[in-house]
């Protein structure tokens, strides 16, 4: 049988494209699996920080921090968000800017270390990115990240233990490590077999066309072989 196709997502939760990228993905997938030989995918997320100097309570709005950050007119910000409100929803996915609560995310990335190691990263992407982006929840502090492990199964005790010790920081810096290396600067990024890299939210036809590529190409050499 034909190893599945490996996908290394690298991500921010806190990045409106990652959420959108991930959704698109998500759906290319699903589009081939009523093809007769349809791909298998195996897909992990990697940690990737866009803004690691972010206070975990940041005062002000997504306006403030970006206007500041970027250093743009806060009308310009608006119409960005609005712009990037309007994708979102064609994804699926409706964004509330208004009420989103910027944070420092690396706590975040050391809770979806935790869920990979038993077995719920994708449950606790989902769950993180729907948290920060639909429903203006915090995702920077223990106690909020500790609740929202919890909603996906995994042991709020456990999930504290490892936030506090800082048990899954390693991994965390190395995944932005393996970043640096293969000079990803910006997510999301996904890198195809080791081979092949994607970068930005790619609509899901591409996604759909490049599963099937790669999955032709494994079939090849094996009838070769």
């Amino acid at each position: 049988m034909t190893d599945a196709i490996k996908i290394d997502v690298w991500s921010d939760i806190a990045c409106p494209w990652c959420y959108i990228g991930k959704r698109n993905l998500e759906s290319g997938l699903a589009a081939t699996a009523d093809d007769d030989d349809a791909p298998r995918v195996d897909v992990t997320f990697h940690s990737f920080e866009l803004s690691p100097d972010t206070p975990v309570d940041f005062e002000g709005d997504e306006l403030d921090f970006l206007s500041s950050h970027k250093g743009m007119p806060r009308e310009q910000v608006q119409q960005m968000l609005e712009n990037v409100t309007g994708v979102a929803k064609n994804a699926g996915l409706d964004y509330h800017f208004d009420i989103l609560k910027h944070t420092n995310t690396v706590k975040a990335h050391e809770l979806l270390h935790l869920a990979k190691a038993q077995g719920r990263q994708h449950e606790m992407a989902e769950r993180l990115m729907a948290a920060y982006f639909t429903e203006g929840r915090h995702v920077g502090r223990i106690d909020d990240l500790v609740d929202l492990a919890a909603e996906v199964g995994i042991d709020p005790d456990v999930a504290r233990r490892a936030l506090e010790s800082e048990e899954f920081l390693d991994a965390v810096r190395a995944d932005q490590d393996q970043a640096r290396q293969y000079g990803i600067n910006g997510v999301p990024f996904f890198v195809i077999d080791g081979k092949y890299g994607v970068s930005g939210a790619q609509p899901a036809d591409a996604f759909a066309q490049i599963a099937r590529q790669v999955w032709a190409e494994r079939s090849a050499v094996e009838t070769v072989g």
